[in-house]
């Protein structure tokens, strides 16, 4: 079992997903993708490639893209010009071999694999419904209900039979999936989480984030809309939209914390809009101080937004250890108590003596926030101002996002005056959803039709919760609490 990183406070991402078609050494390039995309997910990996011989071989494991795919046999192992990956974080289902995706399975029409960056929300009522007709599931990922919709549809092709199978779920989905015919890469009607295609010399890629698309060579050709299904075969990409089109909603966190700062999600890139949050935070939440820190690595560019808007030297207060492993043992309580050091350590030179403004991305539970302003006061800081580059986190993520329950969030339960004393801090301020939606490109949020999925923050869920809705729904799987 992978254990969690010590003092580990952020919401995190579900999943990754990469494929290929028609590319020379098809499992390597997946293994590369997943490694750009490796913040997505640090779980477990796996990848399903398809051989010139019509076979689909497997190979999957728990830990990093580089633990499991370094040895040159297993690459050697997954022969074929079509492949697709997986990186999984997970927020249904344990973290056992069962559960790690690509998921595959043997059809009568021939094989195919599945990879989900997403969550869906009424997998458990289809679960009982599947399992009630005598479906047998193998796994206890949401995934899996993908699977048993293609096996038992009506439909005599694989599309229509995915087809068929998407207009029964309900959640966020982007779906990496492969069989003998074709690559498929698939969103859900809003787009709440990124999917991207891609151009490598004669072949294709689908993949979560354009980054991956950087690390293979591959051009960005590109985002695969909301709704939509793009079949790669031999004559190329053709899309298909079996979906009645609807605004979209995609998730806003992306801008602010998921999506790599090198990648461009929905035509924006990530660098320059998290700089433009910090430019924003600044105009809204001024305070008179000495020095901007970010909180590493996420905080760092809205960071330097907020020092350059402000005219306040930034300084790198606050050094990373990039080399906490995910396997590191805490045997006691004393040790777990100063975990976050193990990740985080001041950089007196530049905090001693000075007001400082510590720029993050969230609070969720405030736990590490708390650690975080304690660690910058021992360094002698004489001011701790904390400045978040996103709105309060008041409500859990359905839909892909690994995040506490309400009863837990902090901003959920405290004003933000009460939060404030809390971590300790001598303020404390987040970024408006208004100022946040200019930051990001919109003229602000109109409450009647918002651009983005902003739930965690305003609790407007897009998409129906149908298995916390209903009362003869089984019980939602609980969901992992952060340190």
């Amino acid at each position: 079992m992978t254990a969690r990183p010590p003092a580990d406070d952020k919401p995190h991402e579900e999943c990754g997903v990469f494929g290929v078609w028609n590319v020379a050494d098809a499992a390597a390039v997946v293994a590369l993708g997943l490694h750009a995309l490796q913040h997505r997910g640090q779980e477990a990996a796996g990848i399903v490639a398809l051989g010139d011989d019509g076979a689909f071989r497997a190979h999957k494991g728990r830990g990093l893209v580089g633990d499991i795919f370094s040895d040159a046999k297993v690459i050697a192992g997954l022969p074929g010009r079509a492949a697709i990956g997986h990186n999984r974080y997970a927020t249904t289902g344990e973290t056992a071999i069962r559960n790690v995706q690509p998921l595959y399975a043997d059809f009568a029409f021939g094989g195919f694999a599945v990879a989900h960056n997403g969550n869906l929300t009424n997998a458990m009522t289809l679960k009982r419904e599947l399992v009630q007709r005598g479906c047998l599931f193998q796994s206890s990922t949401d995934s899996e209900v993908f699977v048993h919709l293609i096996a038992i549809s009506r439909c005599s092709t694989v599309l229509d039979r995915l087809i068929d199978a998407l207009k029964q779920v309900q959640g966020a989905y982007s779906l990496a999936a492969l069989h003998d015919g074709a690559l498929i890469g698939a969103r859900d009607p809003l787009g709440v989480r990124p999917l991207v295609l891609g151009r490598l010399h004669e072949g294709w890629v689908i993949a979560s984030e354009t980054c991956a698309l950087d690390i293979v060579g591959a051009s960005f050709v590109r985002d695969i809309e909301p709704g939509e299904i793009v079949v790669v075969d031999g004559s190329g990409p053709r899309s298909v939209k079996p979906f009645a089109a609807v605004a979209s909603r995609f998730c806003i966190f992306e801008h602010i914390y998921f999506a790599r700062p090198d990648s461009v999600v929905e035509g924006t890139p990530v660098y320059a809009a998290r700089k433009r949050i910090g430019a924003e935070l600044a105009r809204e939440a001024p305070v008179a101080a000495d020095v901007v820190v970010p909180v590493p690595d996420s905080g760092v560019p809205a960071a330097m937004g907020y020092a350059a808007e402000a005219g306040i030297p930034f300084e790198l207060g606050i050094i990373r250890n990039h080399y906490v492993g995910r396997t590191f043992i805490e045997p006691t309580d004393q040790i777990r108590h100063l975990g976050v050091k193990l990740k985080h350590s001041a950089n007196r030179a530049m905090i001693e003596g000075r007001r400082v403004i510590l720029v993050d991305d969230s609070i969720v539970r405030g736990t590490t926030s708390r650690k975080i302003v304690e660690m910058v006061r021992n360094a002698g800081a004489t001011e701790v101002h904390m400045r978040i580059s996103s709105p309060p986190t008041t409500h859990s993520c359905h839909y892909g996002i690994d995040t506490p329950e309400r009863a837990d969030l902090m901003a959920a339960n405290h004003s933000v005056a009460e939060m404030a004393r809390i971590i300790g801090a001598d303020s404390l301020a987040f970024i408006s959803l208004d100022g946040l939606y200019r930051a990001v490109g919109r003229a602000g949020r109109d409450a009647a039709a918002p651009a983005f999925c902003d739930a965690c923050f305003t609790g407007d869920y897009a998409i129906p919760l149908t298995d916390r809705e209903r009362p003869d729904a089984p019980p939602a799987p609980r969901r992992k609490l952060r340190a």
